[in-house]
């Protein structure tokens, strides 16, 4: 797997594909800068090398028209700000335009394209428009997990013009390298928690993961599917019917294959979705009707968090409450301290997935965890076992 590590950038222009799809407010500042944050470590190396930096990203879906409020533009103040180097922009991507201004590039210096999906062809894999990214730069850099799962242009077809000058920059390498503690080198006893509401959605993650863990907690809305397919009442508490045998088979897996599955034994449950409802303890399978689970228990908490810190390697994807809502946020601030303790006793653990990524960075837990992946879509691919486009078009030589 090569990085930035094996080369040297010295007199190089290096073409970088970051991940520069960050919010904008209506005055288009930058609302979440993490994305830009994380990016800065490979562009330095490149700089501190002696090389040169052409950026390119994508932001938002402006699905091949120029839409000048989805304008990379927006962002170079902040850009400058964060890497602590006045970044140059260019209003095209490719073409004479952006090749001039690639060509006044100086050694330090470092240049913004523009939004990559201002043209169709980004999105379609274009090997046209990808050979003409591939003239702006001598060596490709892919730091960009948040679209690894996609076979865009930008983010695989480009790598074939660079045989042997292509790397992972130190962003994406380490989402690699979390995901591979989590799956194949973790130190044991492996825990997954899996949350969320429908167990549809993670189907395929349980079944990749069940050869990986040792212990897989199973929390919030797809708890309910598991109990009612075991006989258990569940009052008006959000349940897939039509999953119930799947989920009678999942529980038959894991115990072939010697995993711990734990489910939530007793819930907070309310008469409304609403933080404003009733609430009460139930026991898990005698939810009354009327009433619906939307936070883990206290006992259910106490069972986690022995399951928690007792483990080596964590995976957290998804939240065990409707953490949205004070009232029902609970439950999932609680498994945040949970892995917070077990991470200071010397376990890595790994966030990732949309819901827990928002609650982790909500509740204040982006420095007490492991790692916070950058990646939705691309972790959950990864976790479903499936290869990832930008990463196989590096990896190839």
């Amino acid at each position: 797997m090569k990085t930035l590590k094996d080369f040297n950038f010295e007199d190089k222009r290096v073409l970088i594909r970051v991940d520069f799809n960050v919010p904008l407010d209506a005055d288009f500042n930058v609302t979440d800068t993490n994305r830009i944050e994380a990016a800065k470590p490979t562009i330095i190396k490149v700089l501190e090398d002696g090389g040169s930096a052409v950026l390119m990203s994508h932001l938002g879906r402006p699905k091949g028209i120029r839409n000048p409020d989805m304008s990379l533009g927006h962002i170079c103040q902040t850009v400058s700000e964060i890497i602590g180097v006045s970044v140059k922009f260019v209003d095209d991507c490719v073409g004479e335009k952006a090749e001039k201004a690639v060509s006044e590039l100086q050694s330090g210096e470092v240049l913004l394209l523009e939004n990559l999906r201002f043209h169709a062809e980004e999105t379609t894999g274009d090997v046209d428009f990808a050979e003409q990214l591939s003239r702006l730069g001598d060596i490709y850099v892919n730091d960009a997990f948040g679209t690894a799962h996609r076979a865009h242009a930008s983010t695989t077809i480009v790598a074939r013009f660079f045989p042997g000058q292509k790397c992972f920059g130190y962003l994406l390498a380490k989402e690699i390298e979390a995901i591979e503690k989590v799956m194949r080198t973790g130190e044991k006893p492996v825990t997954a928690i899996l949350g969320g509401a429908k167990v549809s959605s993670k189907i395929t993650i349980i079944e990749n993961i069940l050869d990986k863990v040792d212990h897989l907690i199973i929390g919030g809305g797809m708890t309910y599917t598991f109990v009612k397919a075991q006989g258990g009442l569940v009052g008006d508490s959000i349940c897939e019917d039509d999953k119930m045998t799947l989920a009678l088979e999942i529980l038959e897996q894991a115990k072939a294959k010697g995993v711990a599955i734990h489910l939530p034994v007793d819930v907070l449950a309310a008469d409304d979705f609403s933080n404003d409802a009733q609430t009460r303890i139930v026991a898990v399978n005698a939810i009354p009707d009327g009433w619906q689970g939307l936070d883990a228990g206290p006992v259910t908490l106490e069972n986690f968090k022995a399951v928690i810190l007792a483990s080596k390697t964590i995976l957290w994807n998804g939240p065990v409450g409707v953490f949205e809502m004070e009232s029902f946020a609970k439950g999932t601030v609680a498994v945040g301290n949970f892995i917070d303790e077990a991470t200071q006793n010397g376990a890595f653990s790994l966030v990732g997935g949309g819901d827990s990524v928002a609650a982790v960075k909500q509740f204040g837990f982006q420095d007490k965890v492991s790692y916070v992946s950058t990646g939705g879509g691309a972790m959950l691919e990864s976790l479903e076992g499936r290869s990832l486009p930008g990463i196989a078009a590096i990896l190839e030589p």
